[in-house]
């Protein structure tokens, strides 16, 4: 059995599972974030800065907020790789892709921890 370096798990399977549950995770977060846009938007409280410093200083809010910022990376690191690896038959080419998606996802995890604990 071959396994490959850049690949997340080494394991078809694991990839699969890691993207249905950061799938799962990002949806739950989403629809939390357009109810509460909801709630607030029908109700009589408008979004001002305020309300969003607010929400944002919640721990339980920063570690979803990283929960989700990680599980896109995931995400989008499985299926980036997959379209690298169907469609970039360059190795070279596929090499410098995958290293600059990676600095990338790096780059806006950091930059999100930033924000959030900075």
């Amino acid at each position: 059995m071959v396994n490959s370096v850049t690949n997340l798990s080494r394991n078809g399977l694991s990839d699969w599972l890691i993207q249905r549950v950061s799938a799962v995770i990002i949806g739950i977060y989403l629809v939390f974030i357009v109810g509460y846009l909801l709630g607030h938007t029908i109700g009589t409280r408008p979004i001002t800065y305020q309300v969003w410093h607010h929400l944002y200083q919640s721990e339980i809010m920063k570690i979803a907020t990283i929960m989700v910022v990680l599980s896109v990376a995931a995400h989008t690191w499985i299926g980036m790789w997959t379209v690298f690896t169907d469609y970039i038959k360059a190795t070279w080419l596929r090499l410098i892709l995958q290293i600059s998606l990676v600095v990338l996802l790096l780059g806006y995890v950091v930059w999100c921890f930033g924000i959030l604990w900075g």
